[in-house]
């Protein structure tokens, strides 16, 4: 029995001791918390202050009593971040702050948190030298600072992150070269692209694509060989060269001189042979535009992929190459092309007027517009100055017939909604699509390429006009049978014309691509049922549109399939913040200025978690989708025509 009483005491007396302690560090977690909060601008993070504990807050995690994570990517967050604040989160995991506007340095406090694991800070505005501190960080398993204005040099401090997987540095002002003897060992994905980074590519690195290091001065593999250092002679007493080194010079001046007169003539030689080979290849082909620069494009594409879905404009929502050289093939003349019409020959649709053809279109300058699902997109110009965007598909796989068949069918889509497709063509090695340019690119290049002070707001009146169109356009493509769905309904593929017409792309292309192309991809629009991207319902399509009514009332992307990023699911975020009460923390910023039409918004919101809706039978029909969007916009009209003409009696 004194035994018993004594273990309880003991007991008892090493609670007191730990629970304190316990509920302290979680008040220092709240109280840093709450600093933060004070101290950055934009979106307020709408917490309950009077909640002693913090674990219920949204963006917050917590283990054992103490804060462990903090996800507030794309929350229209700015201004600085001071010292003192993070650092107090000692037992912090993961800290997700991407797609921000945050300025500044670094938080060197972070150093402090120990138990770091996964660090995001992409897509700000940091700006200094990356912290010696973050170095000693040996906990450090994921750590992307890309695109912010990060400048200085890349430590050989790096190669303390000896568990670091991911690195990702590009689109900063990061100078000097790379260390040498950087070494870390478990790293799976590295980006240091279109920084200043100058010299040799270290040895520990080779095994990444060149798209990792473009946009530097560096050379080395996986790029053009460094040039070779060049030896100098050594020097003997008398200020000549030694003897044997001297005997050396003269013979090499010899040989060089030998070999300068050879590699002469053989040049001229090589020089005549390929004229006279390309004169008689010209006329067995056509005229074939260079690649290289092409492909050199396509890797940037490849890298921006890395930490960012590049689509139709959809990276930093604008277009992701300056100028690109025209989609080039080369096709024989030498047997028929089964492209429906002959070797050689674009074939168009309809009643479309055939201005130009197949030579004009290789002769055309180009510009890259993205890198999707279905293949690379480009803005082509053409010499009369017209401009088309061409579509060249990728894993193709189905046979010639079958291609024409269903391509035809696409072709033959019409409505105001829905980019026209004028034209294909279709060679054993090309298969190429011909659309109607859309000037004002994507709708996620308007929501998310430019969140900064020159943006130009997209306003309600625009935002249920978009959605009203997009519906429209959908309801079309399901009323051409019960089996036609788009399958491919995301914001990259809402192009826009110059007055803010919405109209869809990509439509048909899901049953011509093959499946190599991972659905994954698009993940966050994706139904929950669907599991083969051929093979999409209408009410899968109705999904897809009510994330995109989300991400057009949120402001926030969808989650996207990338490596090793945590990704936000739109319906369970949206549903989640509802459900607390906290409605006005769902919608964008940008629309919480129009107050008089708040019902119309959350009416929209209500359509679409309807939409979304996890079970295919409890979604609605697009014609009822349809005919609520223009209900709901025909109601705001009136409202938002008296504030103007108040406005105007002033």
């Amino acid at each position: 029995m004194q035994v018993h009483r004594t273990l309880l005491v003991a007991l008892t007396i090493i609670a007191s001791f730990l629970l304190p302690v316990t509920e302290q560090d979680l008040a220092s977690d709240r109280n840093a918390l709450l600093a933060l909060r004070s101290s950055l601008g934009g979106r307020t993070l709408l917490w309950d202050a009077n909640q002693q504990s913090p674990c219920s807050w949204a963006g917050v995690q917590c283990e054992s009593g103490r804060v462990t994570s903090l996800r507030f990517p794309g929350a229209s967050l700015s201004g600085r971040i001071p010292v003192g604040i993070l650092g107090n989160l000692t037992q912090l995991r993961t800290l997700s702050l991407r797609l921000n506007a945050l300025a500044g340095q670094i938080p060197a406090d972070l150093a402090s948190c120990t138990s770091l694991r996964n660090l995001y800070l992409q897509g700000n505005r940091f700006s200094g030298p990356i912290p010696e501190s973050l170095l000693g960080l040996r906990q450090l398993v994921r750590l992307n600072l890309a695109s912010n204005n990060l400048s200085g040099g890349i430590s050989q401090g790096f190669s303390n992150l000896t568990r670091l997987r991911t690195l990702f540095l590009e689109h900063n002002l990061l100078s000097g070269s790379i260390p040498a003897e950087l070494s870390l060992p478990k790293l799976q994905q590295f980006n240091v692209s279109n920084n200043l980074l100058n010299g040799s590519i270290p040895d520990g690195l080779h095994k990444f694509s060149s798209a990792s290091f473009l946009g530097n001065s560096l050379c080395g593999k996986p790029l053009v060989s460094c040039p070779k250092d060049v030896p100098l002679p050594s020097i003997g007493p008398s200020g000549g060269e030694s003897g044997e080194e001297g005997k050396r010079k003269k013979l090499s001046g010899s040989a060089v001189a030998g070999i300068a007169i050879g590699c002469v003539f053989g040049f001229i030689f090589i020089v005549i042979l390929v004229i006279f080979l390309c004169r008689k290849r010209g006329s067995k082909r056509t005229r074939s535009i260079d690649m290289a620069v092409l492909k050199q494009q396509e890797m940037v594409l490849q890298g921006e992929k890395a930490y960012g879905d590049a689509d139709i404009g959809e990276f930093n929502g604008e277009y992701s190459v300056a100028a690109a050289a025209a989609a080039a093939m080369t096709v024989p003349t030498g047997r028929k092309e089964a492209n429906g019409g002959g070797a050689k020959k674009l074939v168009f649709f309809g009643k479309t007027a055939k201005t130009f053809d197949l030579e004009d279109l290789l002769r055309a300058s180009a510009e890259v517009l993205g890198k999707g699902m279905f293949g690379t997109a480009y803005k082509a110009v053409l010499e009369m100055g017209n401009m088309v965007a061409v579509k060249r598909l990728k894993d193709v796989n189905i046979s010639v017939g079958e291609f024409k068949e269903k391509i035809e069918a696409v072709g033959a889509m019409d409505h105001e909604n829905l980019v026209p497709l004028r034209a294909y063509y279709y060679s054993n090695d090309e298969k190429l699509l011909v659309y109607d340019y859309m000037p004002m690119g994507s709708l996620s290049a308007l929501l998310h390429g430019n969140r900064g002070a020159g943006r130009t707001p997209l306003n309600w009146e625009l935002r249920s006009s978009i959605a009203l169109g997009v519906a429209c356009g959908i309801e079309y493509l399901h009323s051409q049978g019960p089996y036609v769905s788009h399958g491919n309904i995301k914001s990259s593929n809402i192009l826009l014309t110059k007055s803010y017409n919405a109209r869809l792309s990509d439509f048909g292309l899901a049953h011509i691509v093959g499946p190599s192309v991972a659905p994954t991809r698009v993940a966050g629009y994706r139904a929950p049922e669907v599991t083969d991207p051929r093979r999409v319902s209408q009410k899968a399509d109705v999904y897809s549109f009510g994330v995109l009514l989300l991400e057009l009332l949120t402001g926030k992307a969808p989650a996207n399939s990338v490596l090793n990023e945590e990704g936000i699911d739109l319906p369970r975020w949206v549903q989640s913040v509802v459900r607390e009460e906290w409605s006005s923390e769902v919608f964008d910023l940008e629309l919480l200025r129009y107050q008089n039409v708040e019902e119309e918004m959350v009416d929209l919101l209500q359509l679409a978690m309807d939409c979304a809706a996890q079970f295919p039978d409890q979604r609605p029909s697009m014609p009822d989708v349809r005919r609520r969007i223009d209900e709901l916009s025909r109601r705001s009209l009136p409202d938002q025509v008296d504030d103007v003409e108040v406005v105007s009696s002033q």
